[in-house]
């Protein structure tokens, strides 16, 4: 679940240690320790036992607050887990059925009511119960759509008696499931009539062919169109928009995301990979602020209502998970994108199991704030005992609130509901927009187009566009007036609906056009080159030109990548087009085209094919002088991306020192199709190029790249000239080593071990890449004399190839070569090699060493680790539990047994060291704590360390510190055993605080 991921290392005191409650307070004594900010105060609504483990809260047109009980979580009823890998990512045995069909689990979604206005629930009915992670609900078009993995979900209830009229219809399927922290989440209406929703960061999605993890994505009820709206952002919770329509979803690189229409964001891309464009050629951060206490935000809302103090409305306002408080920020309009200021807390808890999850704004202007309230606040073990008895849900008011009663949207005209639509909280508008668009009901638009008149608001007039396009499509006559308004965002709004459509009639495309050659907001800009991406046809690229040729945008956060996204968008279909654009001379002298020229250089070599070759030799010969250097270099990076497509789940860092060796999960995936070679005529323009000035590094490069004869030859003859600089031996070595040129490992290896460093390093880094006599050789013999980082480098190459590293395990314990210089990581590349003689070559220097932890493991420390940040622990409570569990065999400060390893000089405060030797203590196992498996005559199998052998008898030393003595002629078979003697699971039997207790005695 998002709100629970990648949360950031914060300590926490535990400031209920001395309650007596076991389970954090209770409800009637929790609400005594919440405060609020001045102007507000606070109530419990509702607890357990008839809430428990809320995440969501949002109110119905009726004024009822309904929930999500999360009680499945972390693991999906019914399904098997096949594998885990290093970021708890889980492959299920199936993919279960839809509701009811598949596992039924225990999550359900409630509804609650305070009926007798003393504002606490007093009624509490389930719409749904047997849900199977379920983890977001919206209501309208007769019924509820409800998000449970893998399946969008609706619900009707044409009757409104809140029991489902039958079962559900699926109306998607392929949301990711393979982590229960960052599923698909937090479905919301937004202006436009779509149903939105984002996506966590490690769960794969793959609906109707868009495949993509962490984002927004978007379905509309009627057409049933699905769409990512926007790529990237990080592990997300919850989504809002403001007054004006700009959408925000909260993100763990927080607080939360500006999401424009078809723009990307920043991943963390060596965890989860690149984007899934790789021509993208830039990214957006999330909004900039200046601080985020209490770790990620949750469930943020922009509150746009009235009761509250004025200072309060149109500011963000969030969930801080790990700081159990609630807070606010001030946000302000830069141009195209907003800035955050950190405003303070809304509302604490003062409570440790506190964990706000969501938070909505209800009809009379109050807050609703579920807390999941548990213990555990950080990535869970999925397989512990798991307390879901707990969860609250509280309400923030003011003393201005007015309470709404007899709450019936439904049971309104439209008339009336179009009135709504300028109600001062916009949870009115928003519901009453909704309810418009379920009637369809057109006869409302005569009045809508009233408010186009001067004598209305701007917000008037956008709310008119939003509820007219919910009710019908736009014509060209409604578009054209809203395309002249005075507002900016009615004008960027109706630039968006109409890209909506794909395809707009010549007049309008025309009317898009003059918008963006008089077009004075960035705002509308910036939507403009949005739209220009998803419309068909020339327009597209006319909206392009006229944005460029006014040159306004060139220092703006946003528009220059967004105008580069709709031209790559039509790169291969408008490219006669393209080129018609930036094919001259003169398009090189404009300084808003550089940028895109460039990157379409580099786009279209990256295609390789015979056409986009062409296009790409016409923008080069178009270059002038002055600019031939920078077309060159984007020349270069695209020819060398064209073999390269999308890299799966990479290591982040994140324990790698422990994980498998070239595991394969960041490799990258091969095109199908490969790159065809470059056309003769585009052959003959690189040579022309390279043979004006061969001394060019970069010129010689894309020589090669283009396979020009002579190419090759010129940087042999630069590595064999001993006149040579050392920048062009350099240079050379680095592009023989790109290129692969096996022809030349003779001459490269007079380099080794002699000369600058740098040029050793790069003549290893070519060499290595081959299988030769006199390579392996040439570094034993030279070994010794390396310094350190070559023999490191050296090390490497050798362990690489079975027989290169059994001569270099050969010459341990000689002159220079020392067992004890050789990392763990670097041994594990030789346990790759699945040779049993290596393998025992290993041992006999230092023990039993595995090619690394696998990925069920890794995830396994990682949520030790998570535990861990949560808060300190009690060094004294942590003793009694290191004598109870660990003293048995090892010793610490010396207390304990000698059986293992002494703990009193190790290095205790690196805990990934020591959550790898905890999590998977077989992983390596030290010479001298190999254990050996005797199996006797008689049948009886024992095992220890070898504590003591004489001729006639074999002693074994256990856990438990016993010894047994075998008689040598009652010894069927001896042989070390692959496991160490210290047992996995070691901290399986242990509460997350008592994790906490014994670190905090290990690392002192």
């Amino acid at each position: 679940m998002a709100f629970r991921a990648c949360l950031i290392a914060i300590g926490f005191l535990n400031v209920f240690a001395n309650v007596a409650w076991s389970q954090g307070y209770q409800p009637s004594e929790a609400i005594k320790h919440v405060s609020v900010t001045d102007g507000l105060k606070v109530t419990l609504f509702a607890s357990e036992p008839a809430v428990r483990q809320p995440i969501l809260v949002k109110v119905d047109d009726r004024g009822r607050l309904w929930t999500i009980q999360y009680l499945q979580y972390p693991n999906p009823a019914g399904l098997k887990r096949v594998k885990v890998d290093r970021w708890s990512r889980t492959v299920y045995d199936r993919v279960p059925k839809p509701p009811p069909h598949g596992p039924k689990g225990a999550d359900r979604i409630t509804i609650l009511d305070d009926t007798d206005g003393d504002g606490r629930a007093d009624s509490f009915r389930d719409f749904v119960t047997g849900l199977n992670l379920c983890t977001g609900l919206e209501f309208g078009h007769g019924g509820v759509f409800v998000l449970q993995v893998p399946y969008l979900l609706f619900y009707p209830d044409r009757d409104r008696d809140d029991v489902p009229d039958s079962d559900p219809k699926v109306l998607l399927s392929g949301f990711g499931m393979e982590d229960a922290q960052s599923l698909a989440n937090h479905l919301t209406w937004g202006p436009d009539g779509w149903l939105y929703g984002v996506n966590g960061s490690t769960t794969t999605c793959n609906i109707r062919g868009i495949e993509f993890q962490q984002g927004c994505w978007r379905y509309h009820p009627t057409t049933r169109e699905f769409e990512l709206f926007c790529e990237g952002g990080g592990n997300t919770y919850g989504l809002t928009f403001d007054e004006n329509g700009n959408l925000f979803y909260s993100t763990n690189g927080g607080p939360f995301v500006h999401a424009l229409q078809g723009a990307y964001y920043r991943k963390s891309f060596g965890k989860h990979g690149p984007l899934h464009n790789p021509h993208v050629y830039g990214f957006f951060e999330v909004v900039k602020r200046d601080k985020v206490p209490g770790g990620p935000p949750t469930g943020g809302t922009i509150y746009l209502a009235d009761s509250f103090p004025s200072r309060f409305r149109g500011r963000f306002i969030a969930g801080n998970f790990l700081g159990h408080t609630a807070s606010w920020w001030d946000i302000k309009s830069t141009g195209t994108t907003f800035e955050a200021k950190y405003a303070g807390v809304l509302l604490n808890s003062h409570d440790t199991w506190f964990g706000a999850t969501d938070m909505c704004v209800a009809p009379d202007g109050s807050m609703f704030v579920c807390d999941f309230h548990d213990q555990r606040t950080s990535h869970p073990d999925p397989d512990a005992k798991w307390d879901r008895s707990n969860g609250r849900i509280y309400n923030i008011a003011s003393d201005a609130r007015q309470r709404v009663r007899d709450l019936d949207l439904h049971r309104q005209s439209s008339d009336r509901l179009v009135d709504l639509l300028l109600h001062n909280n916009r949870w009115f508008a928003d519901r009453a927009r909704v309810e418009l668009a379920s009637r369809n009901d057109a006869s409302v638009v005569p009045r809508l187009l009233e408010w186009l008149k001067q004598s209305q608001t701007d917000a008037a007039a956008l709310q008119a566009l939003w509820a007219i396009n919910a009710v019908q499509e736009l014509d060209e006559e409604i578009a054209s007036k809203f395309l002249k308004h005075s507002s900016e965002y009615v004008r960027m709004w109706t630039v968006r609906l109409l890209g909506d459509r794909k395809r707009v009639s010549s007049n309008l495309g025309d009317q898009l056009v003059e918008l963006a050659t008089r077009e004075p907001s960035p705002v509308v800009r910036c939507q403009l080159a949005a739209t220009a991406r998803r419309l068909e046809g020339a327009v597209s690229l006319r909206i392009v030109a006229a944005i460029l040729a006014r040159d306004l945008d060139r220092n703006d956060a946003r528009i220059p990548l967004m105008l580069w996204w709709a031209i790559e968008a039509k790169s291969l279909v408008e490219r006669e087009g393209l080129l018609e654009l930036f094919a001259k001379s003169e398009a090189w002298n404009h300084p808003s085209n550089i940028a895109h020229i460039t990157r379409l250089i580099r786009r279209w070599s990256a295609e390789g094919t015979q056409e986009t070759y062409q296009a790409c030799l016409k923008l080069m010969q178009a270059a002038p002088d002055t600019q031939q250097p920078t077309a060159l270099a984007a020349l270069s990076q695209g020819l060398a991306e064209r073999r390269i497509g999308e890299s799966g789940i990479g290591q982040g860092g994140l324990f790698e020192s422990f994980s498998v060796v070239d595991s394969g999960s960041a490799k990258p995936k091969t095109q199908t199709k490969p790159a065809e070679p470059v056309p003769k005529e585009f052959r003959q323009f690189i040579e022309d190029i390279w043979n004006s000035k061969r001394s060019d590094p970069l010129r010689t490069r894309i020589a090669l790249q283009c396979e020009v004869v002579d190419a090759m030859k010129h940087v042999r003859d630069i590595v064999a000239n001993k006149s040579a600089t050392v920048a062009e031996v350099l240079n050379s070595l680095r592009l023989l080593s790109e290129f692969g040129d096996s022809k030349s490992v003779p001459e490269v290896l007079r380099f080794v071990g002699t000369g600058p460093e740098s040029i050793q390093a790069a003549a290893l880094e070519f060499v290595g890449r081959f299988a030769n006599p006199d390579t392996t050789q040439r570094l034993i013999e030279k070994y010794p004399k390396f310094s350190p980082a070559m023999q490191s480098r050296a090390r490497d190459i050798l362990f690489s190839r079975p027989g290169s590293a059994k001569l270099f395990l050969m010459r341990i314990n000689q002159d220079g070569y020392s067992a004890k210089g050789v990392p763990i990581e670097q041994l594990r590349r030789i346990a790759l090699h699945a040779d049993a003689n290596l393998d025992q070559m290993v041992r006999e220097h230092w023990g039993s060493i595995t090619s690394g932890s696998p990925g069920q493991k890794l995830a396994l420390m990682r949520r030790y680790n998570n535990d861990l940040r949560v808060g300190g622990g009690n060094a004294a409570r942590g003793k009694i539990l290191f004598m109870k569990h660990c003293g048995t065999c090892h010793q610490l400060f010396d207390e304990g047994q000698k059986i293992g390893p002494d703990l009193t000089q190790t290095n205790r405060k690196d805990r990934a060291a020591m959550l790898a030797a905890i999590v998977d203590p077989n992983a390596v196992i030290k010479r001298q704590y190999t254990m050996f498996v005797v199996v006797t005559s008689e049948g009886q199998v024992l095992n220890g360390l070898l504590a003591d052998q004489d001729a006639g008898s074999v002693t074994l030393l256990d856990a438990k510190n016993k010894r047994t003595r075998i008689p040598r002629n009652g010894i069927e078979t001896l042989r070390e055993s692959p496991t160490s003697l210290m047992p996995e699971k070691a901290l399986d039997k242990l509460q997350p605080q008592e994790v906490r207790d014994l670190f905090s005695y290990l690392q002192k």
